[in-house]
């Protein structure tokens, strides 16, 4: 799930559509040099919120690529990473962002991509939801309640980070496994006691259902970075599409970072997908809070390892996963960094 991140405030995304609409239909991206014509670059579609909204209706990213033989092709919905990973490995995408959590997690299945862009991770926007008024008001009132995640990536992390820091064994919690696009009834109705979740869906619960965070990001001490992933034979064939790819992620999100009030709703103010005034004040706060997309740098890899052996200890991954050798180093392609 994971912009600034390009972070889509829409309504809850199905993950199933994304590998469904992910399909064959789209055919297979080809090299300019082998096809002579342009790269055709496949992306989830980026909804009605963040700089890629907003690179699509005004035609920036398409320019951008230009300079390169690119275009983009829309497809499917930016849902949850897991799916986005297989469609990546199964050649039916070419770039999905997700988190390292979820990226994690998909390493352990035979990936067929690499990472090759982060954002720091999001101190304000993701954490553990509790409505108001609810008797749990310390990490510790958790014990003998039930949490709902969705299972392997940053749902799970945050919550077993929480626990962990406030020395609560895991298995005094029950965690209940939801799809994220499922769990805002579940949450709102009192079956579940508490949501770990990332921002596409904590503003609007914030925003519009009366709850807040029992701790944020920022309080488990979170190393939740959110990943840029590129199937491999694409960065193969076409090193400097991705290197024009990142630049356009890198100074976008800069831009947002400055007004984020000015990538919402970029396609329509009114409908299921459009944020609402309580939502854009939530959401303007933790986009000014949050980071650019940048390159990968040996730091990160330190805290990519952070949570790969986290993962490990806490047996959510049967073993330790070395993310390193599925990073591309974007800075040495052509054209590549800053």
């Amino acid at each position: 799930m994971k912009t600034p991140r390009p972070v889509l405030f829409a309504a809850a995304l199905l993950a199933t559509v994304t590998v469904a609409a992910c399909g064959s239909s789209a055919g297979s991206a080809k090299s300019s040099a082998d096809a002579g014509t342009d790269v055709v670059l496949r992306l989830p579609d980026p909804g009605n919120s963040g700089f890629l909204a907003k690179g699509k209706k005004d035609g920036s990213l398409d320019r951008a690529l230009a300079a390169v033989h690119a275009k983009v092709a829309w497809t499917g919905s930016a849902g949850a990473f897991a799916p986005a990973a297989q469609a990546l490995s199964a050649d039916q995408l070419d770039f999905a962002q997700g988190s390292i959590t979820s990226a994690v997690a998909a390493l352990a299945q035979k990936p067929g991509f690499k990472l090759f862009a982060q954002n720091a991770p999001d101190a304000v926007g993701e954490g553990i939801l509790v409505k108001n008024g609810s008797p749990v008001t310390t990490v510790r009132d958790l014990v003998g309640k039930k949490v709902a995640c969705s299972q392997g990536g940053t749902s799970e992390y945050l919550l077993l980070k929480a626990l962990e820091k406030n020395g609560i064994p895991a298995d005094q919690v029950e965690r209940v496994y939801l799809r994220p696009d499922q769990t805002a009834g579940v949450f709102n109705s009192g079956q579940v006691d508490a949501w770990a979740t990332w921002n596409t869906f904590s503003t609007p619960e914030i925003a519009n259902s009366g709850a807040h965070f029992l701790v944020n990001g920022k309080d488990v001490g979170s190393d939740n970075y959110a990943v840029w992933a590129v199937r491999n034979g694409f960065a193969d064939k076409n090193p400097a599409v991705v290197a024009a790819f990142y630049r356009y992620l890198h100074e976008n999100g800069l831009q947002e970072k400055a007004d984020p009030a000015g990538y919402l709703n970029v396609v329509t103010d009114s409908g299921p997908t459009a944020v609402t005034p309580a939502e854009k004040e939530v959401a303007v706060n933790v986009t000014r809070q949050g980071a650019t997309a940048d390159v990968i740098t040996d730091a990160d890899l330190v805290r990519f390892g952070t949570v790969a052996q986290f993962f490990a200890d806490q047996k959510v991954t049967k073993s330790l996963i070395d993310v390193k050798p599925y990073v591309l180093d974007v800075s040495k392609l052509p054209g590549g960094g800053q």
